[in-house]
């Protein structure tokens, strides 16, 4: 279409003039206003208002985005242990006690949440080559390694002895082992020299034969109620039966991960959504559905991490594949305008929350970047995602508009009103993972403004 041809036979100074005004979205005197209308003037390319930046990120402001989150975790969580009396710094591992902690900071460098960061660190340093993400994870899993024989031996002598590492050896839930050990095994693949084998060896062995199972095998809990299924589990589960399945070649950790995604979504998937439920309770006959943000997310990231050591012929690959496609469809469905994704997701009344978005931005890409969807289709939506999610990362490198640990409920109070906090720690992994996924999603295909849109952009015809 030639965009000129409203001004056919007008003066060009004057096309040229109004033209240039109206794509900077320049407000016009009352004056020249009057010659503002269709006939004088290609409104729809008239800049819109976007509350969050539109187009195409650029390498440099992902790769800015990243490196401004690693300053502030470098400094907010050491890898250094201390005296728990007098803190002071012990340099020499040989000289343990049984007060030594690990160096306070604003995170916990053995929990879940962590090892999501861990990950997320390893993927950055793959997309931007810079080692220093790597050297983040490595440091500090080096550390744990470290000091746990010592605090094993502690541990073995009075049980109810404090220790910094008592989840790593003595994990009691799904949340203590899932994450940092597919975290682990990632980091020993990529040559991490500590002897992490004995704590994936421990926490694989708390995920297969300790934690509690239906009579069917479906991991389970006995809270909020008896025989519950949390859909966070999936990804305190999954990746690390992947993970262990790939560094073993043992069939049964792939067999076990395939079974939960397929269980799981037997019971707790809406089809006609194409959402999760969170909670799913074996006694109740009617099972409300909440649809909470972040539990979704975790579900769209098991699946992808597991697709992605899931030998293709096993027989469990094509059902998780097409979940995983009926999954991304049905969050896309969901998108707000501005980029985010609700706390409640089918429920717009709630906030918008920043980290089930970035790890929506994370699967969505890596489902691009390893053709299980449609790029076409997906990848604004991902773009979209990424630039909302950059937003909420602050010049400290700060996660803004995290929600904080939720447990499960059954009435919409309980998720509506869930604080939002920075020091949220379920914010960062996912935005290193988002970052970096988005970051070779740009690299591997082009992108343009179509007609004003975002677009794949595509060969001329």
């Amino acid at each position: 279409m030639n965009i000129t041809a409203p001004f056919s036979g007008r003066a060009p100074r004057l096309r040229n003039t109004l033209m240039a005004l109206c794509l900077s979205g320049t407000v016009l005197p009352a004056t020249a206003q009057q010659a503002t209308n269709d006939v004088t003037t290609p409104l729809h390319l008239m800049k819109p208002d976007y509350p969050t930046p539109y187009g195409k990120p650029t390498e440099a402001g992902i790769t800015e985005v990243l490196n401004r989150v690693l300053r502030y975790l470098e400094a907010a969580t050491p890898a250094q242990v201390v005296d728990g009396k007098t803190k002071a710094p012990i340099t020499d591992l040989k000289q343990l006690t049984p007060e030594t902690i690990f160096a306070p900071g604003d995170f916990r460098l053995t929990s879940y949440e962590w090892g999501v960061t861990y990950a997320g660190a390893l993927n950055a340093a793959a997309a931007t080559g810079d080692k220093r993400f790597a050297d983040y994870t490595h440091q500090r899993l080096q550390l744990i390694a470290d000091v746990a024989p010592y605090f094993k031996k502690v541990l073995k002598q009075n049980p109810k002895a404090t220790a910094p590492v008592r989840s790593v050896l003595m994990p009691h839930a799904l949340d203590d082992a899932g994450a940092i050990c597919a975290a682990m095994i990632k980091a020993q693949k990529e040559g991490n020299k500590a002897n992490l084998r004995p704590l994936i060896d421990n926490f694989i062995g708390y995920i297969s034969s300790k934690e509690f199972r239906l009579p069917d095998g479906t991991l389970a809990r006995n809270r909020p109620q008896p025989n519950t299924l949390w859909l966070d589990d999936l990804f305190m589960s999954v990746p690390a039966l992947a993970q262990m399945g790939s560094l073993t070649g043992d069939q049964k950790y792939f067999d076990d991960a395939v079974k939960q995604v397929l269980q799981f979504s037997q019971r707790m998937f809406n089809k006609e959504k194409g959402l999760y439920m969170h909670g799913w309770v074996q006694e109740m006959a009617f099972h409300p559905q909440f649809h909470w943000a972040r539990a979704n997310g975790w579900a769209a990231m098991t699946m992808v991490e597991l697709l992605e050591v899931l030998p293709k012929t096993h027989a469990g690959y094509k059902p998780v594949l097409a979940q995983l496609q009926a999954h991304i469809q049905g969050l896309a469905a969901y998108q707000d305008g501005t980029g985010f994704w609700h706390q409640l997701i089918d429920r717009n009344d709630t906030y918008l929350e920043t980290s089930a978005t970035a790890i929506y931005a994370y699967a969505i890409a890596r489902a691009i970047n390893r053709g299980y969807v449609d790029k076409k289709a997906f990848a604004p939506v991902a773009l979209l995602a990424w630039n909302a999610v950059a937003t909420k990362v602050t010049d400290k490198g700060q996660v803004a508009g995290t929600c904080v640990g939720t447990g499960m409920g059954f009435d919409p109070a309980f998720y509506y009103y869930r604080p939002v906090n920075v020091f949220a720690a379920h914010g960062y992994g996912p935005v290193l993972l988002a970052g970096s996924e988005v970051l070779l999603l740009t690299k591997q295909f082009d992108f343009e403004i179509n007609d004003s849109s975002l677009q794949l952009k595509t060969a001329a015809l």
